[in-house]
């Protein structure tokens, strides 16, 4: 049983890619009194905060905010945009793809889940689980659907599994060159607001996130960002809906409110969180986390570790998958660095499972929390008995040395 007042001396890093950890400034405004959710004050704080988010989205159009997981979010933008039996193409980029795809099964949607082909030869694992999106892939399958049965395409943009960023533009071009009217349903719930994200440049039409990751707020609030042309498909989609429903958020949120009652306390801390981006400036925010991004990376490529993304070009600011030597079961070595440094790394997932760890670079984050991580991998695959090429932690600190913040 958990007991909370046991506990090292010292505080746990937590350095999974989300739950991401929490401000002090966030934590504050969690404590604060409860306020009524039909009062003058709180409508107030809802349109704030729905204008704050729009510009985190890069959107001019509604974000639906519900007091769910990303997961919900998910579900909300399927059955808010589609009918039963309708077809809908989605791409195997890693775990959170797939559990997208097993989803829409469920709900009655007859998803088509294409992938790019083959093993790779340096790790033996599934090239579509160390690449992107591929963009070619998807305007091939449209471009044969002459009759536009696929309603619409699903992919990952951040995909949390791997530490691999695709790049939605691209997407959006292959969508466009194909000449087809398909919907574009983006999952950046790892990646917003640590990761560029452009939704109506990119002519996305429902973005889904969620609050632990670049937001930096304990889980429980996930957002649905619309279209003109998803709340026209909104119209006559089918699939039952209630409390997913866009129609009376959206016209609620007109006001600053909600139909149900909102996870008050979570809202005042993604005020808090958007006063903190908005002020640093998103530019400087992902310039950020990409520096940490090449820090981590750098110690990686000191150690003789493989990335798991293997296109240099779509390395995750938010992550780095660390693959482990043949043999050696990366969930084992995770339970040996939690039990000896108080230290949490990301578990490889679905297909990558015993075959990699992930270091989280998002969140209430310095250098120094940084290479304090880096150090417990390299005491951890150490104690395994891993040979290293040489110290990741030395090549990190150089690297934050050599480029200031």
């Amino acid at each position: 049983m958990l007991n909370l007042n046991q506990h090292p001396s010292g505080r746990h890093f937590l350095q999974i890619p989300g739950p991401s950890p929490v401000p002090d400034r966030i934590l504050r405004a969690l404590s604060l009194p409860t306020i009524d959710h039909r009062g003058p004050e709180f409508g107030a704080l809802g349109l704030k905060l729905i204008a704050g988010l729009q510009q985190v989205f890069k959107t001019r159009h509604p974000v639906a905010i519900y007091p769910a997981s990303g997961t919900g979010a998910w579900e909300a933008a399927l059955v808010n945009t589609l009918s039963p039996g309708d077809a809908v193409l989605m791409v195997e980029t890693g775990q959170f793809a797939t559990l997208w795809q097993k989803m829409a099964l469920r709900l009655g949607l007859e998803p088509e889940f294409i992938a790019r082909p083959g093993i790779d030869a340096a790790t033996g694992l599934p090239n579509a689980w160390r690449q992107g999106i591929p963009a070619e892939l998807v305007e091939a399958r449209l471009r044969a659907d002459t009759g536009h049965a696929i309603r619409a395409v699903c992919v990952v943009h951040n995909e949390t599994s791997t530490g691999v960023t695709s790049d939605i533009a691209a997407l959006r071009r292959a969508i466009d060159a194909a000449g087809h009217p398909a919907l574009l349903l983006v999952d950046t719930i790892s990646g917003l607001a640590s990761a560029d994200y452009r939704h109506d440049e990119w002519g996305v039409d429902v973005t889904i996130s969620g609050s632990q990751k670049g937001l930096m707020l304990p889980p429980g609030i996930s957002f649905n960002a619309l279209s003109p042309k998803a709340l026209a498909a909104n119209a006559s989609a089918r699939l039952p809906r209630s409390f997913w429903a866009w129609d009376e958020i959206v016209a609620m949120n007109r006001s600053g409110y909600w139909p149900y009652t909102p996870s008050t306390n979570l809202l005042y801390a993604l005020h808090e969180s958007l006063e903190m981006l908005l002020g640093e400036g998103l530019e400087a925010v992902f310039a950020r986390h990409r520096r940490w991004a090449a820090g981590v990376r750098a110690a990686v490529d000191a150690w003789g570790l493989a990335v798991q993304c293997a296109d240099p070009a779509l390395y995750s600011p938010v992550l780095t998958g660390v693959v482990t030597p043949l043999g050696l079961d990366a969930d084992a070595l995770r339970q040996t660095i939690h039990q000896r440094f108080d230290l949490s790394l990301g578990t490889g997932l679905g297909k990558l499972k015993g075959r990699m760890f992930r270091i989280g670079h998002l969140g209430d984050s310095n250098d120094l929390t940084l290479i304090a991580t880096l150090a417990g991998c390299e005491m951890g695959l150490q104690l395994h008995g891993v040979g290293l090429a040489g110290s990741g932690v030395a090549a990190a600190m150089a690297y934050f040395s050599e480029h200031s913040a």
